[in-house]
């Protein structure tokens, strides 16, 4: 019987693939439609990693994206809304980037992988370079995307370019999706070339977001809220989703019913308790979900096993550098926090929403430990137990598997002190 059953979609980001390729899907769909109603003009969405950022990206890329292949939504929760799907399911031209991969130990080899990505985006579009609405100067200006490098003002002017080459081309404003937006940030910020790259992909922003005339509305994803005057500058109708806000809640991460509903295909109904207490736990908004990463990896094992141990999955798939970082300066005051933490107690704290990562070189050690706690909550290894009042939230550790973090890993670098 589980010969005949859909594959479970271990690492897989691309929605075409989950949806074409027999692999299971939890339909996050309804993520468009509140997307379709609510949106800003650029719309960023905070999520810890592992919780299903770049999926939701690809799958709005596929549903907007002219050419879209409406058989791939058959069945899901967007194609009942007939009105948003007949007005914006394959009707825009879309810039879709990963920064993940955007790091190095240099700001020039940071800048190289950026420039491959940047070419790599370019080259789907390369159809351009034959279209009959740009002119020859328009195509000269596009060349200069297919070059072997692009050098910083070329990558920090390309998505306006291309932006402006792909309105002319279809007559109609472009989406632009940008996932994990941070990752180059953080990456620089460890190899003390911080200053460079945030100025960078300030610009980058600046001239693919502030004004941009043939933007229709931008989408960017990444685990840090880095601060509105940092890379955000000037941007206008800019809104921002945390795990705190409400909207959105349900579509990073899974919820109690659909888990259920997973363990229930595979047979693993009974191991319900185990998953929920390993990998349930995490507060967005009003909503508690689970890890997607977690639950479809256990799922995977279960599948095959029904009785194999439950096992940590995002612990090995997340950074925690700077928390590390931090740390290392902590007080007797925090030390005892955490260790209260591992004890199932819950500290209460006052969570900054926007970060630089130069408040994290702060001097004065109090106000590093401030930014600690704001980073372990948006990280993911500390979570709201209850609802946030006047700014203060009671935090605790959310499940099994990140209290093993703690235990092994925090409490290593504690006792190292």
């Amino acid at each position: 019987m589980n010969e005949a059953k859909l594959k479970l979609p271990v690492g897989i980001e691309f929605f075409n693939d989950i949806r074409t390729k027999g692999f299971y899907y939890v339909d996050k769909t309804g993520f468009i439609k509140e997307l379709v109603e609510t949106r800003g003009s650029v719309n960023l969405f905070t999520r810890p990693r592992r919780f299903g950022k770049s999926l939701n990206m690809s799958m709005l890329k596929s549903f907007f994206e002219i050419g879209a292949d409406e058989a791939i939504f058959e069945g899901l929760e967007i194609s009942r809304e007939t009105g948003i799907c007949g007005e914006h399911m394959g009707k825009y031209p879309v810039i879709s980037i990963s920064l993940k991969d955007v790091s190095g130990a240099s700001y020039d080899k940071a800048l190289k992988k950026m420039s491959i990505l940047i070419r790599k985006e370019a080259r789907r579009h390369q159809y351009l370079l034959e279209s009959e609405k740009l002119t020859d100067v328009d195509k000269g200006s596009l060349r200069a995307l297919y070059t072997s490098y692009l050098e910083e003002d070329v990558q920090e002017e390309s998505l306006m370019l291309l932006s402006e080459m792909l309105c002319k081309h279809y007559e109609r404003k472009v989406i632009i999706l940008i996932d994990e937006y941070d990752v180059p940030l953080d990456k620089a910020y460890q190899k003390n070339y911080y200053p460079e790259m945030v100025e960078h992909i300030r610009a980058f922003f600046s001239e693919a977001l502030k004004t941009n005339e043939n933007l229709e509305f931008a989408v960017i994803t990444g685990c840090l809220r880095i601060a509105k005057e940092s890379i955000f500058t000037g941007l206008n109708n800019f809104k921002v989703r945390t795990i705190s806000d409400i909207e959105g809640a349900e579509y990073f991460g899974f919820t109690e019913r659909e888990v259920r509903k997973m363990l229930e295909y595979y047979g693993a109904e009974d191991r319900l308790g185990d998953v929920r207490e390993w990998y349930d736990g995490y507060q967005f908004g009003t909503a508690s979900v689970y890890c997607p990463w977690d639950v479809i990896n256990q799922c995977d094992k279960l599948r095959v096993k029904p009785d194999a141990d439950m096992e940590p999955h995002w612990e090995n798939s997340s950074s925690n550098a700077i928390i590390q970082d931090i740390i290392e300066d902590a007080t007797q005051t925090v030390k005892a926090e955490i260790e209260a933490l591992i004890s199932g107690e819950c500290v209460e704290k006052t969570i900054i929403p926007e970060l630089t990562y130069t408040d994290l070189d702060n001097q004065d050690k109090s106000i590093r430990q401030t930014y600690l706690w704001s980073v372990l909550y948006a990280s993911g290894y500390l979570t709201d137990n209850g609802e946030a009042a006047g700014g203060r939230h009671k935090l605790i550790i959310p499940n099994k598997e990140i209290l093993g973090i703690y235990e092994k890993k925090f409490g290593l670098w504690l006792r190292s002190l």
